[in-house]
Formats: structure tokens, sequence, C-alpha cells
């Protein structure tokens, strides 16, 4: 059994889905490894790391604007305004979704279904630099 880790950065223009397939599934097949499991993790407060539909793009518009009507900015229940408006729900959608996730490799590759590509999902409206973090354990 082998390991591997990586950091990639992916820079976002604010709030959005940012397809982030091409990186990882290149530097998977870089490691040359057969089968294992990829774990995905994004270690920001205000951003998460979803599995999507890659094929028609009014599925990545949707779920924002659904999350924006969910959690809504500027909304006097929220104690916590330090940052902005955006941030207390930026963290709330992250809190919703996820920050990590474990994707099967088999012959190289992540096991994505056909319409499956992995976004960062930008929950702030300023743009930013965020880090992902890759660990690969396999053969």
């Amino acid at each position: 059994m082998q390991q591997a880790n990586h950091k990639l950065s992916t820079s976002t223009k604010g709030k959005g889905l940012y397809n982030i397939t091409p990186k990882i599934k290149l530097w998977v097949t870089q490691q040359k490894f057969s089968t294992g499991l990829l774990t995905i993790f994004v270690p920001h407060t205000s951003a998460s790391i979803i599995i999507q539909e890659n094929a028609d793009p009014d599925v990545l518009h949707d779920l924002t604007k659904f999350f924006q009507q969910l959690v809504p900015e500027g909304s006097a229940s929220y104690l916590h305004r330090s940052e902005g408006l955006d941030d207390m729900p930026a963290h709330i959608r992250s809190a919703l979704t996820q920050t990590q996730i474990s994707i099967p490799v088999n012959s190289g590759s992540p096991s994505l279904g056909t319409w499956q590509d992995i976004y960062l999902f930008e929950h702030r409206r300023q743009a930013h630099t965020r880090k992902i973090h890759l660990h690969l354990i396999g053969e």
C-alpha cells in the first residue's frame, strides 16, 4: 500500500462553483496508482467541495441560486458580522455541504460517473485563493 499527498490552489472570482476535476485527474494519473481511495479536503469554513452535474450549466446556476435563497445574506438573526454580510451565510452554506469527500480510484483515475465532476463551491462574494488537499492511498 502506498500513499501520496498534494496541495492544489484554486483562485475564485467570488460566489460560484469552480470545476477542479481536470487538476485532480491530472495529479491522480501522475501518481500511477491502479486502485485506491482519493480523499479531497478543503480546509476552509466558507467554501466547500461537491460532486455535481457536468453537462448542463443550468444545474450549477440553480444550485447557486438555491443556496442564496436558503441562506440569505444580511439576515438580522446573524450575530457574526465582523467579516461582512456574506460571511455568516458562507459558514452556514459550508456546513450544509461538505469540506471532504472520498472517491474510489480504478484503472488509475477517479471513478466519477458519466455526468459527474468535482467542484469547489465558493460561498464568499470576494475573490479568494482556496487550498485543496489531496490524499491518495492505494497501489
